[in-house]
């Protein structure tokens, strides 16, 4: 059976991965093959002896920046083995910041190509070339784009069916409603004093549902005031 998703991730580092993604719920999904996962290593596409992929940044300034040259082969090589519709991303600081519709909209697709950059970043010409798209985990700079790679992979992995629990579960979390999840608890009843809530052992199905909306209402307009005002004007747009 083909996997339901593929992630293939061009890379300096092809030992980071799958990392994490290897163990618990994803790394069964990924061993069973629900999905799978094909790296590429950058280094692989140069040409001289020590298989240097970058060059001093054109105009001076610190660091190095990752040669189109190289990577234009690599993004091709990546490319012929890929989906048209697979999602071609470049991971950046200044791209668009990664969220649960990016998730499924990989999802859908079926796969999606990763660029992960190092030192100073990559040569423009290539992200214009291929049309790829930039995107972030975070207005924060990590060493690589791996770690960014690793975590939107796992992000989008768990929404695949069988791999991380039932649908019911993945409805109810953070995000997929516009809003922040509720608080959960187990047991014991009572811990350090404080006591699990009543209504959630009352059995009335219904009051707790009201509960977990409230909560759920109250902390996303306490936290994230963001998503606070996106939900209200979605709920004032169906009225």
């Amino acid at each position: 059976m083909a996997p339901l998703f593929t992630a293939q991730v061009l890379t300096l580092f092809p030992d980071m991965f799958p990392g994490y993604l290897g163990q618990s719920l994803a790394g069964k999904g990924l061993k069973d093959g629900k999905w799978a996962l094909k790296t590429l290593d950058i280094r692989d596409f140069s040409s001289d002896k020590h298989r240097s992929v970058d060059d001093t940044p054109s105009g001076g300034g610190p660091g190095m920046v990752m040669r189109a040259d190289i990577l234009g082969k690599a993004v091709d090589a990546a490319r012929s083995e890929a989906a048209d519709e697979w999602p071609l991303m470049y991971l950046s600081p200044r791209g668009r910041r990664f969220d649960q519709a990016e998730t499924k909209r990989w999802q859908n697709a079926g796969g999606v190509t990763l660029l992960c950059g190092r030192f100073e970043g990559i040569d423009e010409r290539v992200l214009e070339a291929r049309n790829i798209e930039e995107i972030s985990l975070g207005d924060f700079v990590l060493s690589g784009g791996e770690p960014a790679a690793l975590a939107m992979l796992d992000a989008t992995v768990r929404l695949l069916p069988g791999v991380m629990g039932t649908t019911t579960t993945l409805d109810e979390e953070s995000f997929e409603s516009g809003l922040l999840e509720y608080p959960q608890y187990t047991r014991p009843q009572v811990w350090e004093g404080r006591e699990i809530p009543e209504v959630l052992t009352s059995g009335h199905h219904g009051r707790v549902a009201e509960w977990r909306l409230e909560k759920s209402e109250e902390l996303t307009r306490i936290r994230r005031p963001d998503l606070w005002s996106t939900y209200v004007r979605n709920k004032e747009e169906k009225v």
